[in-house]
């Protein structure tokens, strides 16, 4: 294997370890879970939760984004510190395992920055 899959691989992994405190966050919030089963919100090619273009998001919604979003910004520096890259390496390498990991019916932002219905 090249140096640089190796590299990836290790911080896929890392970043993947590291979004366990992340989850709970967003998965604590019912209408955060709400939103995104209503495909009002829905995860980035960024690794942040965003407000899908065009979908009405009340002011307590956009706030509940906001501080997940400052959350995620604080362990994705953690977790960039740790592993000597950058936070916006570490916040795409975790924006994958999101929205891998989104069900069925939620909506995701890919890199092109549609969005789109799983």
């Amino acid at each position: 294997m090249k140096p640089i899959a190796r590299t990836l691989l290790s911080l896929a992994a890392a970043a993947f370890a590291g979004l366990a405190p992340i989850a709970p966050v967003a998965a604590a919030s019912p209408i955060i879970e709400q939103a995104k089963a209503d495909c009002v919100i829905g995860e980035q090619a960024d690794g942040y939760l965003g407000v899908v273009a065009g979908a009405a998001a009340s002011d307590e919604l956009r706030r509940e984004v906001r501080a997940i979003n400052q959350q995620r910004r604080a362990a994705y520096e953690r977790l960039a510190e740790r592993n000597g890259v950058t936070v916006e390496v570490t916040a795409k390498l975790a924006a994958r395992q999101l929205i891998d990991r989104a069900p069925s019916g939620h909506c995701v932002r890919d890199d092109s920055g549609a969005w789109i219905r799983k």
